[in-house]
């Protein structure tokens, strides 16, 4: 990672943490960005006494909040939450969103569907004019079944690549599963796209987030950060 990236990702995280308030529950997401978050929320908790509680959506950040003492606790404890912070692999002018290139985008989507808001932190390399433009998207399923769901893939012109580990083996989620990273082409639904994939038998969610981020916060190499509302 150049210095230049790791200043925007810094710049971004930090200005993301900073409209965290005191009292608040918070989604706490996935990725090298978000590490900033984490890093601020911590400086804060120690220098301001900011009070949070959060809820990970992945083993990483869970263990990277533990090792900074920041409070963690889960869906199951909690009605809502009052903020989602999260990171994107792509964002179109509508503010829609592939996730999932870490891996955690069903976790990720129960958080942000459990936020009253939902805040984006990026790049200025993942603002797209369509997305699929850069990076494929993930489909998380149940190994069992995976060639059939691979076929009703296909007939949504989805072409399923199987996500492997370095070892070439299969790549597994937090949740055990296996994600397929499809090529994305011209959709003018993502909606109706969302959902038709999540109807196949097999598959638990998709790194389609349409309509959920409120505002995206987008840092560039020289440390500047705009925001999209």
């Amino acid at each position: 990672m150049s210095e230049a990236v790791d200043q925007a990702k810094q710049a971004v995280g930090y200005a993301a943490a900073d409209l965290v308030e005191s009292g608040m529950r918070v989604g706490l997401g996935t990725g090298s960005t978000f590490v900033y978050v984490l890093d601020r929320l911590a400086e804060r908790m120690r220098g301001e006494g900011l009070e949070l509680i959060g809820v990970p959506t992945s083993e990483a950040t869970a263990a990277r909040a533990r090792e900074l003492d920041i409070p963690l606790t889960s869906l199951d404890e909690v009605d809502e939450l009052d903020l989602a912070i999260d990171g994107a692999d792509e964002v179109d002018p509508m503010k829609n969103l592939i996730k999932g290139g870490g891996g955690a985008l069903v976790r990720e989507k129960i958080v942000a569907s459990a936020a009253r808001r939902m805040l984006v932190i990026v790049g200025e390399n993942k603002m797209v004019d369509r997305l699929g433009a850069t990076f494929l998207l993930p489909v998380e399923m149940m190994a069992f079944g995976r060639r059939q769901v691979a076929a009703e893939l296909r007939k949504l012109e989805l072409e399923p690549q199987l996500r492997q580990n370095q070892d070439g083996e299969p790549y597994r989620t937090d949740n055990g599963n296996m994600i397929y990273d499809c090529k994305l082409g011209s959709c003018e639904d993502l909606g109706g796209l969302e959902i038709e994939i999540n109807s196949i038998p097999g598959v638990l969610d998709n790194g389609l987030f349409v309509d959920m981020a409120e505002k995206i916060l987008i840092g560039d190499e020289s440390g500047k950060v705009r925001v999209v509302d």
